[in-house]
């Protein structure tokens, strides 16, 4: 049997000199791999962009609303025999400090040129960044992009 499919938000959080907020994702079970800030869709009426401020809150402490958030795209992957479909989220510039709020899932918060991303990237995450920088390509390239509006440049 199938497992249960999941729906989530990756959060793309820029600085305002350009670079890209990441957390050095240490999920016991998996292999430590950078990762954008984002989780499940989980609550009840939640949107995507709801989704995004409170994981983004939840795992950072950055507040920012969920008004200033734009979806750039759905990305489904069947990655791991799971059907995971994550929304591309872009959240505004911010410069706050990022606080690792949960330890026992992120070892530390940084930012990176998007020319020097560090790796392994967590898949979803990948993903997320490759609607956001056109440059960068689907790792396995086996997701489906729908892509929601033109791609911000």
């Amino acid at each position: 049997m199938a497992a249960a499919p999941m729906l989530g938000a990756g959060v793309i959080v820029p600085t305002t000199d350009g670079r890209v907020l990441l957390g050095r994702r240490t999920t016991a079970g998996e292999a430590p791999t950078w990762s954008l800030p984002g989780g499940k869709v989980d609550q009840p009426g939640e949107s995507f962009e709801q989704a995004a401020a409170r994981e983004l809150a939840e795992e950072t402490g950055i507040l920012l609303p969920a008004s200033s958030m734009r979806v750039l795209a759905v990305l489904l992957d069947h990655r791991d025999g799971r059907a995971r479909l994550t929304a591309a989220v872009l959240a505004p510039p911010s410069d706050a400090p990022a606080l690792v709020t949960e330890p026992h899932a992120c070892a530390g918060w940084e930012r990176f040129p998007v020319d020097a991303l560090p790796a392994p990237m967590f898949y979803p995450s990948a993903l997320v960044l490759a609607s956001w920088l056109p440059a960068l390509a689907d790792p396995a390239g086996t997701a489906f992009r729908y892509p929601l509006g033109p791609t911000p440049g």
